[in-house]
């Protein structure tokens, strides 16, 4: 009986687990190196420990659309292992799925914990080895060809292909350290240079710490830069925290944004997107009416959340123990104007620790978009977030981690 070819997939996250099983599928001698004592742990503590495992999309075009940065590079990916294709591969493995806004594929159980066990029923179907173990680097055998994947424990293992999906830097405690950036350094190959991709932002003004924890939905954002030039405009969910905003809205902003330091951005918050400026100001009429008699402060409790109030309130510069019936035109407009403009001043990303994913990683120019594999060293494959790309919130990221994944083991 012939030798089976040996591939070793660096990294049990999505893409590695994706990679490993496929590559399993075929016959494959296939041994899946993980740092963590399981594999999957940082899909566990995605969506908020739902798991958004992809998006809806009606066809490729779309998911495309859904990645600014490099989508290109993932027809292939994406054609050869759609949104659709996933979903067929996890209902066959029992995992049930349902769709919820924007097109967020979830688990129907709305636990994590379910999406791993279907992977690893995966790794178990195509005899996929799990090892657990830290890699300390990964070498060509020029002699022999092939490749050593070194642990730190000493060991040294040959395998004719490597899968490097190690991830990105973003939530290390998950074994996400950056690791397979150096290994790709030292194949040769170019990394991009790594920045927080989907993270929150801090802002200036102080007044967010009285809004802190406050979650606003189908609100509208729009980001200017210093010219006045539109960056970014959305509609959806957003939260203040104590050193600025996230949500999916803000996370998603984010990307589009280049290094802060060069740039003066402003984010406009709508408040009542669906009313224009005089439909807003006759709704505010009403509300005065009914509270003719209460002080400006405790008339806002039909239009705003309670937490803003005082925010709005100060920000207005109306004085708060003015009662309704004494506001001026031109105090009620300003108001009008405050809530569809609500203004603040983008200081800096979160830490890249704090990121959903990591922007930069291995140029795609390196990487062979039909296969996945390094354009300088045969037998190297990329999966995952360690390639230059990033996307949207919704189920993006992770679709991009299996759609790599497949082609990679499917070549390998």
């Amino acid at each position: 009986m012939p030798v089976k070819r040996k591939v070793i997939v660096v990294g049990g996250g999505a893409a590695g687990m994706m990679a490993a099983g496929t590559a399993g599928s075929r016959g494959l001698d296939v041994l899946l190196v993980e740092k963590n004592k399981n594999p999957g742990r940082k899909i566990l503590i995605t969506g908020k420990g739902r798991c958004n495992v992809t998006n809806n999309a009606a066809d490729v075009e779309d998911l495309v659309a859904g990645v600014p940065v490099n989508g290109k590079f993932l027809y292939t990916a994406f054609s050869a292992f759609s949104n659709h294709d996933l979903l067929k591969l996890l209902h066959g493995l029992g995992l049930q799925t349902k769709v919820e806004r924007g097109g967020r594929v979830f688990p129907v159980s709305d636990r994590s914990a379910d999406v791993v066990e279907a992977l690893k029923k995966y790794l178990r179907q195509n005899n996929v080895d799990v090892l657990q173990g830290e890699v300390h680097k990964v070498e060509t055998q020029k002699e022999k060809g092939g490749f050593s994947v070194v642990l730190r424990d000493g060991r040294s293992l040959s395998c004719a292909s490597v899968i490097l999906a190690t991830g990105g830097m973003s939530y290390p405690q998950t074994g996400s350290t950056g690791d397979g950036y150096r290994f790709a350094r030292e194949c040769g190959h170019t990394v991009i240079p790594l920045k927080p991709a989907l993270v929150p932002l801090e802002v200036e003004e102080p007044w967010v710490k009285e809004a802190q924890g406050l979650t606003l939905k189908n609100v509208a954002v729009t980001i200017f830069d210093e010219n006045k030039r539109k960056i970014y405009s959305d509609f959806g969910e957003m939260l203040f925290t104590h050193f600025g905003v996230s949500g999916p809205v803000i996370l998603s902003a984010s990307s589009f944004l280049e290094n802060i330091e060069d740039h003066q951005y402003r984010l406009l918050i709508d408040l009542k997107p669906a009313l224009a400026e005089e439909q807003l100001d006759r709704r505010i009429q009403r509300d005065f009416s009914k509270y003719a008699n209460r002080y400006f402060a405790n008339s806002l409790g039909d239009l705003l959340p309670k937490k803003l109030i005082p925010v709005i309130v100060k920000l207005s510069k109306i004085p708060p123990e003015k009662t309704v019936n004494q506001v001026s035109k031109a105090e009620r407009h300003s108001l009008s104007e405050l809530l569809k403009n609500l203004t603040l001043t983008i200081k800096g990303f979160r830490p890249l620790e704090e990121a959903i994913v990591t922007a930069g990683g291995v140029s795609t120019a390196e990487i062979d978009p039909r296969t996945m594999q390094s354009r300088i060293i045969k037998g190297l494959f990329f999966a995952g977030e360690i390639i230059d790309v990033n996307a949207y919130t919704g189920g993006f990221n992770l679709q991009i981690a299996f759609s790599t994944g497949y082609l990679a083991g499917l070549n390998c």
